[in-house]
């Protein structure tokens, strides 16, 4: 009988922020249609890691910018209570719309290269989320 395979533990991440409400959603796409096929504008990312606590409710959410590469990513920024600035120093921001061959993840980086554009500020209706 062979000897069993050790078990390799498995770290389970869990991405941690804020998902948009859906009428908010709605109404915000209505007014900013998605450049790109796959619509995205679904949360603002806080953290992704293996264990963190539901963050707190949020009363200030505004879209304040937008970023774009020209080549598939396109990113509203946001302003949570009047900052634009995440703990880790990089910009809040709801991945908006991407190319079908685009990851979200890619927003950081068009966001840190290209900087982005002020917009009017725009509410977002916002809750507490772990996906």
């Amino acid at each position: 009988m062979p000897a069993p395979r050790p078990i390799t533990p498995r770290i389970l991440t869990m991405t941690t922020g804020w998902k948009l409400a859906p009428e908010s959603r709605n109404a915000l796409l209505a007014v900013h249609p998605p450049r790109y096929p796959r619509a995205i504008a679904d949360h603002v990312t806080l953290t992704v890691s293996s264990s963190c606590p539901l963050p707190p409710a949020q009363t200030d959410v505004r879209i304040v910018g937008r970023s774009d590469d020209g080549k598939g990513v396109e990113a509203m920024v946001v302003a949570i209570d009047g900052s634009t600035r995440r703990p880790d120093g990089m910009v809040w921001h709801i991945t908006w719309s991407l190319d079908e061959t685009r990851t979200a993840r890619e927003s950081n980086d068009v966001i840190a290269d290209l900087g982005w554009t002020p917009l009017e500020p725009a509410k977002v209706e916002t809750c507490p989320a772990q996906w």
